[in-house]
Parts: C-alpha cells; sequence; structure tokens
C-alpha cells in the first residue's frame, strides 16, 4: 500500500457521497480523500460523518475534516475513531498549538496533513511541519491567493511553493502536496501544473476530478529522457566525469538515483 508520505495523485469525494467512494478508488488515484469540509453543504456535514468509511478500498484513505474553530471540527474528530486511515487533511493550519492539539487528538491513529491556506499559515509552516505528528504539508494555493488578495499565477506562487518545500527538507518530513487545478475542460493545464510543482520539489498534487489523475500522474513520473539520462550517469563510473558535456559527480548521482529509483525495482 502506498503510504501517506509517497502519495501524489489523492482525489477528493464528498463524504456525503458514498455512492461515490468504490468509484474515486477505481480512478487510478492512488489514495482517496474523504472530505467533510468544502464538499459538503453545512446541512449536510452530519450525514457525511455517518457515511465515513474506509474499508471500500485497498488504496490509502484520508479524511478531511472542517478547520479547528469551525462548529464541526470536534464531531469530526470524534467521527475518525475507528477508522482505518492513512491520513488526515487539517484544513486552514495556520498555528503549531491548533495543529498539535489535532495530533494529540488523534493519539497515533493517523498522522496529520496540514493543509497551508493563508500567510499566517506559511509564516508558521516550520514549526507547524516539525511538530511530531505531521507527515506531510500540503498547499492550498486557491484559498491562500484570497488570503492575500494575489492572483493564482505560478509566477506569483513561487515563493510559497518554494517555502514549503524548504519547511518540508529543514523538519526532515515528505516533499509537499501541491494544490488543485481548478480547470477541468483544459487538462494541459493539470498537467503543466503538476511538472511546475514537481520542478519546485513537491511530489503530488490534489485532484478534484478523475480526469486530472493521468495528467497529474504523468507529470510526477520521470520521462523517457530523464531516465535515459539517469541510466548514462549510473554507467560513468566514480568521481568526476563528463556525460552530455556537463560533469558528473556525486550529487549528480544522487539525482540519478532518485530518478531510477521511482521506475526501477529496488
Amino acid at each position: 500500500m502506498v503510504s501517506s508520505d509517497t502519495i501524489r495523485t489523492p482525489l477528493f469525494v464528498p463524504a456525503d457521497r458514498p455512492d461515490r467512494f468504490e468509484k474515486a478508488a477505481a480512478s487510478g488515484a492512488d489514495a482517496v480523500i474523504l472530505d467533510l469540509e468544502d464538499a459538503v453543504a453545512r446541512d449536510r456535514k452530519e450525514a457525511a460523518r455517518a457515511a465515513l468509511r474506509s474499508d471500500f478500498t485497498d488504496l490509502p484513505v484520508l479524511v478531511r475534516i472542517n478547520a479547528t474553530g469551525t462548529p464541526w471540527h470536534e464531531d469530526d474528530l470524534t467521527a475518525l475513531r475507528g477508522l482505518s486511515l492513512a491520513g488526515v487533511i487539517l484544513p486552514k493550519a495556520e498555528g503549531p498549538d491548533s495543529v498539535a492539539a489535532v495530533c494529540r487528538a488523534l493519539d497515533g491513529q493517523a498522522p496529520v496533513l496540514a493543509l497551508i491556506e493563508s500567510g499566517l499559515g506559511l509564516a508558521q509552516c516550520r514549526a507547524i511541519a516539525a511538530l511530531p505528528g505531521v507527515c506531510r504539508l500540503v498547499f492550498g494555493s486557491i484559498d491562500y491567493c484570497a488570503d492575500l488578495g494575489c492572483e493564482h499565477l505560478r509566477e506569483v506562487l513561487l515563493p510559497a511553493r518554494s517555502e514549503l518545500v524548504l519547511a518540508s527538507r529543514l523538519t526532515g518530513i515528505a516533499p509537499p502536496v501541491d494544490g488543485v487545478t481548478a480547470r477541468l475542460d483544459d487538462l494541459s493545464e493539470t498537467y503543466e501544473d503538476a511538472v511546475h510543482a514537481r520542478a519546485m520539489g513537491m511530489t503530488g498534487k490534489l485532484c478534484i476530478h478523475p480526469v486530472q489523475i493521468p495528467e497529474a500522474r504523468r507529470a510526477f513520473l520521470p520521462s523517457e529522457a530523464e531516465i535515459d539520462w539517469a541510466r548514462r550517469v549510473m554507467a560513468s563510473g566514480d568521481g568526476a566525469v563528463s556525460v552530455d558535456g556537463a560533469m558528473v559527480d556525486a550529487p549528480v548521482r544522487l539525482r540519478a538515483q532518485s530518478i531510477l529509483a521511482q521506475v526501477e525495482p529496488a
């Protein structure tokens, strides 16, 4: 089973639509996120909690709960008891104290993926990433832009993505998961967004529709050109040598090894 640390293409499904759970698991996603938050209307929260289950698939199942301080947060945490989950996504993660409280409430049942969706959350993301019980950061880019009043453009969001990657590296947790691509009528945008996220050092992308999954998955896999380059680098011997007119030494070989590890069995 894929762990929460290595999930690349998780798919959201509204938790109040149990008829869609198995369809989501069969979509090609490598994890299913049962959403109690944005995808569920206020008057459907109780029904969504009652529908939670994790036995419909062998894939990792995660649950996005409602944020700390909302009327539904405590009941969401109670509803998770007894479920076998790969992770709990905490939206509006803005401070280590509130995130730590959720980790304590879960008491080892599942790790927390902290969804960074605001300027305050970004400013606190290193402290959040360092908490025991937090396994990964997730970028809520659309909410982040709404909070800062900025455009949802790659060049505008580059500093935020860089900080999430750096915070993850400094605290020794898995690289972060990028946010959603809202547009569904042009799948090239999903692919290009995921390629950009991968280039920034992210290793996953939230998906909101099954049609996005093949494009996101393709973006996070090494290209044939990268695989060919990595094999030639690993065959070049030790020490400093030249491959394709560029110097190859130990750090370059580490990069080649990481590429091959994604496509070749150990």
